[in-house]
This record gives C-alpha cells, structure tokens and sequence, in this order.
C-alpha cells in the first residue's frame, strides 16, 4: 500500500509595502475606492488588519500610497514614449497616455483631487512635462500659465465643476425650472454623452477632454511664436 504523499504547507509570501498597496489598488479597480479599507486590504491578502500597520500608518497613507502606484504606472508608460521634434504632439501623447492608464483606474482623479500629501510621482510627472514644454521653446513663464490653464488636464483628466455621481447620465432641466433656464435646456436636449470606453468622469469624455486640450496646446503655440 502506498503512503500518501506529504502535505507540505502552501508557503505565504511576506507582507510588504508593495503587495499591501497593489492590492488596495486591485480593490480599487474592481469595486470602488469606497470599498478600500484596511481589513478589505487584510482579507485579501490573508492577513490580519493590524499587521497593515507595519507596512502603511493608516488608512489615508494606504490611499496616498495607492494613488502615488497609479501615477508610477502613468510616468512608466510616457517615460517610453518617442518625443520627436514636435512640441505639441508629444504634449498631447504623453497626456492622452496619462489617460489611458486612468481609464484603468477611474477612481484614481477623485484621490488626486483630495489628497493633500505631495505624491513623489506626480511631481516627477509634472517635472518631466515642464522640460518637455522648455525644450519645445516655451518660457519658464508661459510654461507656469501653461500649468495653470491645463490644471488636471496635464495629469490626463478634468475636474469637473458639476457632477451628479457616478454612473449617472445628464438628466433632463425638472420642468418646474426649464422655463427660467432655456439655454441650459436646449443644449441639454441637443448634447449627449455616450461614449462610457472613454469617460471618466460625467462630462469627461474623450471627445470633451481632447476638444479643451487641443484649444489649450493651440493656444500656447500661438503664445510661443507670438502670432
């Protein structure tokens, strides 16, 4: 008769800084930065919540941490891409680049709207984009207008200055107040956003983000040579 085989004990990769935040962020992804919390973090790495702490001091530095990961995705992706001689092109790529890792984690703007700790990787994103601007023949000074027009729109998303939540859709004027706003109606009635791919936010989809972005860069251009 043949003995079973011995059970060896799965082995349990250590906790670390890292796995506690890629896991945070791969929460995030799935259902929401509101379902992030420590013993959610613990669970899923098999973990009790106190044993965290070694790792992240609280929960706001597990948030600072996960977005500050986002944004070291973000520079990863741009640092590859071809500059060329075009200013304006290799502006807009690198931002529509930061896009396009956003959209993998839509939940990411609303954290670096409120965060307040400094995020190394994104002062090292914006540090990159002041000497893609400089080399492209922009002053220092048109370079710091620059930042304040594009705003979030440099970190490849719009902060907007209306939103009904997430998920919803523009809703109709209420009829009681379409009489005293007819401008607002009409082109509420005539405007839709459909395109769910590219959004992320209400109104920040792809169309709406490249059509501010595209006005911005054109106008720093015609800043830059004088015309």
């Amino acid at each position: 008769m043949t003995a079973d085989p011995v059970q060896v004990p799965e082995q349990r990769l250590p906790l670390s800084r890292e796995r506690v935040l890629r896991t945070a962020v791969a929460i995030a992804d799935e259902h929401g930065i509101d379902a992030v919390t420590m013993r959610r973090v613990g669970d899923k790495l098999g973990a009790e919540a106190m044993s965290l702490y070694h790792h992240v001091a609280n929960k706001s530095d597990l948030l600072d941490g996960a977005v500050d990961l986002v944004v070291a995705e973000i520079n990863e992706a741009v640092d590859g891409l071809d500059r060329g001689d075009d200013w304006k092109a290799a502006v807009r790529a690198r931002i529509l680049t930061a896009r396009r890792v956003l959209l993998r984690h839509r939940w990411a703007p609303r954290l670096l709207e409120t965060r307040s700790a400094v995020s190394p990787n994104v002062v090292r994103y914006h540090d990159r984009l002041v000497g893609l601007l400089h080399e492209g023949g922009l002053s220092y000074d048109l370079i710091h207008h620059a930042l304040h027009a594009l705003g979030s729109r440099a970190l490849g998303f719009s902060q907007e200055l209306f939103d009904p939540g997430a998920g919803e859709s523009t809703a109709p004027v209420p009829a009681d107040l379409a009489a005293d706003l007819p401008f607002l109606t009409a082109m509420l009635a005539e405007v839709a956003h459909d395109d769910p791919d590219s959004t992320i936010g209400w109104c920040d989809d792809r169309t709406e983000f490249e059509f501010g972005l595209d006005l911005l860069l054109d106008g720093l251009e015609r800043r830059r040579t004088g015309s």
